[in-house]
């Protein structure tokens, strides 16, 4: 396992910290500045700016980062001059709420980087309406808010223009070291005191985590020109990596078998755990390189496999001297996926080693990129075809609308400030930064239960824990040289954990701010009062519309994941199905049939994982569901198995009646899809080859023969799961 200093220089290696002092600087140079020229205000009005446009600069390629960057300007140009003037009526600015809130909340239609578009906005609604402005200055107002953002894009495009490559490397780095724990819970199966139930759990949480970050890198390799056109070594380096790093991962996918049954057949002889061992050596390699390519520098390897293979192939070959050759074939099967593993890695370091410097790397694969990344489609008509209570998503903005709503109300209402009080009985100035309830709210209203259950919980308590933290520091740091130091790194830790560890950031946050409102002179314990007691009204209304207000339950939205998930299997073993029957399989159709199974499969394990975080009685046969997504991750690596090797190999000539084996599972998988309202995949293929005459099944044939057996009877395991869960 790495050790903690690895992970810490991990960290400050990684794309979360650059995103923290990015983010940092754009938004703390700008009052720094013009406070030092004696301009506070006009500083403070630009970085409101550029807090709100950082929130749409997410990792992807620049081109995208650009224009959501700019269209994001624009959103909050013309939203400040809105809030501006509408805040000189409370019915007009409690109708631009509703209104704004609705719309930019369907913007999640359109993905996750148009929903912070959307976000931008809320942001520029929310601070400009509490700003107390006579109408001639807002437009000026407004316009200063929009050079903010402005310059924040302009500093993104530059940070990222110095190092064009850096935030991919990154992306692939912590990728790799993804794919090293993947590599080392699968290794868990081979030890004998492993829990096999348990380590599945834990296998189908972390193959989520690789599958996004996988997509992550893929958008940023293949979506940006410069790296895919440029023929640099350092551009090839990239690419290379990464598809070889997709094949590894295969590969480790397709190391999956029957591990009671082996555990029964091989447990005593101690191959099993060596098996386990060495797996987990090729982990720690793995996590080596992976450390290499976020840090940016070069690997050297100490590490040989080629004598643990050795052993292991003489171990395997010893039981089939001992009468068991037809039960050693599995592992003989495990042995050559060790090897093809070993190869990888192996091609994976000689890309960030000395070597490779010298000459420009050739590329031997003849990849059709554009294929393996999805292309957003902006058409009016998809935001209109959700205006309907068919919708999740209209759903979702009818509740974060109303909701907003309630919590404008609450923040106007002049009875709450005489109801609440401390303890003393002294009346609290609550409502001079009354944004803070809509922020709460728009933060922690996401389109399911269970995250909003999650970030409702890290907010509230994040700003508690947080909000003591700053009032220990302004008690105990009386200096401001000393505050500032602090308040620019509890900054940079805030943005470096937003993606990463929500209650973090809350934490660290909740003091910098409360050091900010001391620099701007109304700092004290009753900001901090001001702004939990804000939070838990915001975090109160949102716990309870998520109950009350059409609620999102997982469960009710599970069977597109269950239909998905079974489409793009039958997919994948239908090329299997192609190839054995004589039909020529491209390398890019195994791989896109292999990609769409991979991200259904990580959505499916997402979605349960939601699900049981929801109330009980909303946990529809969570019991089922599991067993549906194991039994779906079994079928995926049996898959990956016989496609890894079949791969970019000549013809396959198979005998009939693996061909009719495959038939049936098809079948089978496919009468699941209907039951699921799915479409189904027709195949009707008929085997080519004239060879059907052969005296008996070679040990490759006999193994097939075993693997498609299996993939059957998981078929129909799954048939089961399927009619359980309608």
């Amino acid at each position: 396992m790495p050790i903690p200093s690895r992970e810490i220089k991990s960290f400050f290696f990684s794309q979360y910290f650059s995103d923290g002092l990015r983010i940092t600087t754009g938004i703390l140079l700008p009052g720094l500045v013009f406070a030092q020229l004696g301009l506070l205000q006009l500083g403070i009005t630009l970085s409101l700016g550029a807090i709100c446009i950082c929130v749409t600069d997410n990792p992807g390629p620049v081109v995208h980062k650009r224009n959501s960057m700019a269209v994001s300007n624009l959103i909050v140009f013309l939203v400040a001059i809105l809030t501006g003037f509408a805040r000189f009526n409370l019915y007009a600015l409690g109708a631009e709420v509703v209104v704004l809130s609705f719309l930019f909340s369907m913007f999640i239609v359109y993905g996750n980087r148009a929903a912070s578009v959307g976000t931008a906005g809320l942001l520029a609604m929310i601070f400009v309406m509490d700003k107390a402005l006579p109408p001639n200055e807002v437009l000026a107002y407004s316009a200063t808010v929009l050079a903010g953002g402005i310059w924040y894009m302009l500093m993104s495009m530059v940070f990222f223009g110095i190092r064009p490559y850096r935030a991919a490397q990154q992306a692939l780095g912590e990728n790799i070291e993804d794919i090293a724990e993947f590599l080392r819970i699968k290794a868990d199966f081979y030890l004998l005191k492993t829990d096999i139930d348990d380590n599945y759990r834990k296998l189908v949480s972390k193959q989520i985590q690789v599958s996004q970050h996988q997509d992550a890198v893929r958008e940023l390799l293949f979506k940006s020109r410069q790296i895919v056109k440029e023929s640099t070594n350092y551009s090839r380096m990239l690419v290379l990596t990464f598809i070889d790093l997709v094949d590894l991962f295969e590969q480790i996918m397709a190391t999956h078998y029957d591990y009671a049954y082996m555990r029964e057949q091989f447990g005593k002889t101690g191959i099993i755990e060596e098996i386990g061992y060495l797996l987990h050596r090729m982990a720690h390699e793995l996590s080596n390189v992976g450390y290499a390519v976020l840090s940016n520098s070069e690997y050297k390897t100490t590490a040989n496999f080629d004598s643990g293979l050795e052993s292991l192939k003489a171990q395997i070959d010893k039981l089939g001297q001992a009468d068991q050759a037809a039960s050693n074939l599995v592992l003989k099967k495990v042995l050559i996926n060790l090897r093809d593993l070993n190869k990888k890695i192996n091609s994976i370091n000689y890309y960030h080693s000395s070597r490779s410097a010298k000459k420009l790397i050739d590329n031997p694969y003849q990849v059709e990129y554009d294929k393996f990344v999805g292309h957003q489609d902006f058409s009016p008509n998809i935001l209109l075809d959700n205006l309907n209570l068919q919708s999740s998503t209209f759903k979702y903005a009818l509740r974060v609308a109303l909701v907003c709503l309630i919590g404008f109300i609450i923040t106007k209402g002049a009875w709450l400030l005489m109801l609440i009080s401390d303890f003393t009985g002294r009346k609290v100035a609550f409502g001079h930064h009354s944004y803070w309830v809509l922020l709460t709210i728009i933060v922690i209203l996401k389109p399911g239960f269970s995250l909003s259950k999650q970030r409702n919980y890290q907010r509230l308590m994040g700003t508690i824990v947080g909000g003591v933290v700053g009032i220990l520091i302004l008690m105990f740091v009386k200096n401001s040289a000393a505050q500032f130091i602090i308040m620019t790194v509890l900054m940079i830790g805030a943005y470096s954990f937003q993606r990463i560890n929500y209650i973090v950031t809350v934490i660290l946050m909740t003091p910098y701010v409360l050091i900010l409102f001391r620099f701007l002179g109304v700092g004290g314990l009753n900001i901090a009062e001001e702004r939990i007691a804000d939070t838990l009204i915001g975090s109160i209304v949102g716990f309870a519309a998520n109950y009350l207000i059409f609620p999102n339950w997982e469960s009710e939205q599970l069977r597109q994941n269950l239909r998905d998930v079974i489409t793009a299997n039958l997919n994948y073993l239908i090329k299997i199905a192609e190839n054995i029957s004589g039909k020529q399989v491209s390398v890019t159709e195994y791989k896109l049939a292999r990609k769409d199974v991979y991200i259904t499969s990580a959505n499916l394990a997402a979605a349960f994982e939601r699900m049981t975080s929801e109330p009980k009685s909303r946990q529809k046969k969570s019991k089922d569901v599991h067993r549906f997504v194991v039994l779906n991750h079994i079928l995926s690596s049996y898959i990956a198995t016989i496609a890894s090797g079949l791969s970019g190999k000549e013809l396959h000539k198979s005998r009939p009646e693996n061909l009719k084996l495959i038939k049936r599972s098809i079948t089978v998988l496919n009468d699941s899809a209907k039951k699921l309202n799915g479409a189904g995949v027709d195949f009707n293929g008929d085997r080519k080859s004239a060879d059907d005459e052969k005296p008996e099944l070679t040990p490759d044939e006999k193994l097939l023969k075993e693997q498609l057996d299996f993939i059957h009877k998981i078929s129909n395991d799954i048939a089961k799961s399927t009619d359980c869960l309608l």
